[in-house]
């Protein structure tokens, strides 16, 4: 879920904070560095892997340096926090939430364009985080508040949040198991020339000649993950095209460099080479639609957001609009 860096966080002057816990009998044979997580999960896990290589971490008792060391059903594990930056923007902050649905499982959350998803550098408070944690203070127990999933700053649309950590284990055995699908409506420079359903599998990974942004790269040269998304043509107008984009895996930026790829990146991503458009301030790329199976129930739960009015009005400056789309 997910991005693929954590910047190392910058320690705040202030005395250290002792948790405990106990290994639960599913968590027998897990790595320390991933259990860590659930007693201290508004903590990156390269920060808590620091802490372990510090000495900063027991297993009843003893001091243990070694990450990958497997844990036992009911050891006691303590760790000694240092309060960072990071840590302390896990703040709830009030926050007008487009809320699609809830229950007592799961949020489904309607994101507009520039609300950053997670605390980062540059992004400390004012983050859907933040404004979750307000919604339902319960999300603090929750790694990561409940966000399997993200969105780029400047993306729209559907995200599923979970609300505790059943539903987030499902959830995030969802979408490994690629049984949560997430759909994308994508504005494109130029118009569209290929077949009206193209497939982009090609690796992506940091652009080795530009680290701020990622490319499709080749994995026997250059670090990267495998990635796969469809593309269904829309529509065109005499200099842009829409397509419906259907991702398999969940890269960053994958659809933004697979449409890059095909030279036909996003209306208004200047990052991958898209032409500014009057009246948009951002790249032109929604989520209309998800769908995934109640945590808890099983039921099967399908939703759909139309795009905000600036994508809209692209549309209607060709003459449509969102119900003329055949999705």
């Amino acid at each position: 879920m997910p991005q693929d860096t954590e910047d190392e966080p910058e320690l705040l002057a202030s005395v250290a904070e002792q948790r405990s816990a106990r290994v639960q009998a599913a968590e027998h044979g897990q790595r320390l560095d991933k259990a860590l997580g659930a007693i201290a999960g508004e903590f990156s896990r390269s920060y808590l892997q620091q802490l372990i290589d510090g000495g900063a971490v027991q297993v009843n008792g003893q001091t243990v340096t070694k990450n990958a060391q497997k844990l036992k059903a009911f050891d006691l594990l303590t760790i000694d926090l240092q309060p960072t930056a990071q840590s302390q923007a896990f703040r709830p902050e009030a926050m007008d939430l487009a809320l699609v649905y809830q229950d007592e499982d799961v949020f489904v959350v309607n994101k507009p364009a520039g609300l950053v998803v997670h605390p980062a550098p540059g992004h400390w408070s004012g983050t859907l985080l933040n404004g979750l944690l307000h919604l339902d203070p319960g999300l603090a127990a929750v790694p990561r508040a409940g966000i399997v999933h993200r969105l780029d700053k400047d993306t729209s649309g559907l995200m599923v949040v979970a609300r505790n950590r059943l539903a987030m284990d499902a959830l995030v055995q969802a979408i490994a198991a690629r049984t949560m699908h997430r759909r994308y409506l994508a504005w494109g420079h130029k118009p569209w020339e290929l077949a009206r359903q193209r497939t982009v599998e090609a690796p992506i990974g940091r652009d080795p000649r530009n680290r701020l942004r990622m490319a499709v790269v080749d994995l026997a040269h250059a670090s990267g993950k495998t990635a796969k998304t469809d593309f269904f043509f829309l529509a065109n107008s005499l200099t842009a095209c829409v397509v419906r984009c259907v991702l398999h895996t969940g890269r960053t930026h994958q659809i933004r460099v697979h449409m890059a790829s095909l030279g036909h990146p996003l209306l208004g991503d200047a990052v991958y080479g898209g032409p500014p458009i009057e009246g948009l301030e951002r790249q032109a790329l929604h989520a209309y639609s998800l769908a995934f199976a109640q945590p808890k129930t099983g039921q099967p739960l399908a939703f759909e957001a139309q795009p905000p009015a600036d994508l809209q009005n692209l549309l209607a400056q060709w003459g449509l609009s969102y119900n003329d789309l055949a999705l």
